[in-house]
């Protein structure tokens, strides 16, 4: 493994996606995106093989038992996500630092399984009434998603004070700087 690897997890409708895409943009700091798999199926224009690699059930399951992943979670019940191998060795065998978009308990994995190798960041929301906001503003859920999102949003920041730092995106611009600054430090950029 060549590059590193810096994780980001976050609860959902927090930003990390657009933290992520503003990141990449830099050249200098040569990221490369982890395509994480699911077993759910597309959103609006997803596209399989660049938002998500689209498994079925039987599919993941089938990776799942033949040691495929980095990691996987259950994250709801019934639709499941996880990181390739292959995608790991794709990016960081290039001489690239991959940079992940995971769920909290596939942050907390890969961190344990890489050690210094990688850098855990929890992108955290001001708060539950903006996080709330900016779900319903996305206007892609249901009712139901959004509630369900919220509980888990809640569960997941309870979870923040066991990655490597913290980043408030209270203001998107500080938020992404806040992000590439600690990126560069632990990339020695």
């Amino acid at each position: 493994m060549k590059g590193k690897i810096i994780i980001l997890s976050a609860p959902s409708g927090t930003g990390k996606s657009t933290i992520i895409n503003r990141l990449i943009k830099d050249e200098g700091l040569r990221l490369g995106f982890s395509i994480s798999a699911t077993s759910r199926a597309p959103r609006g224009a997803e596209i399989d093989g660049k938002d998500y690699f689209f498994l079925s059930d039987e599919e993941f399951q089938r990776r799942v038992e033949a040691g495929e992943f980095v990691e996987w979670e259950e994250v709801y019940a019934g639709t499941r996500y996880g990181t390739l191998e292959s995608e790991v060795e794709r990016v960081t065998g290039s001489g690239h630092n991959l940079i992940m978009d995971v769920d909290v308990k596939g942050a907390l994995s890969i961190k344990n399984r890489f050690g210094d190798k990688a850098l855990s960041i929890f992108v955290m929301p001001p708060d539950i009434s903006t996080l709330e906001q900016r779900l319903r503003s996305r206007a892609t859920d249901s009712e139901e998603t959004i509630l369900r999102r919220l509980a888990k949003a809640e569960y997941e920041m309870g979870f923040a004070e066991r990655f490597d730092t913290v980043i408030v995106n209270d203001e998107l611009e500080k938020a992404v700087k806040d992000v590439d600054s600690h990126i560069r430090m632990f990339c020695g950029i």
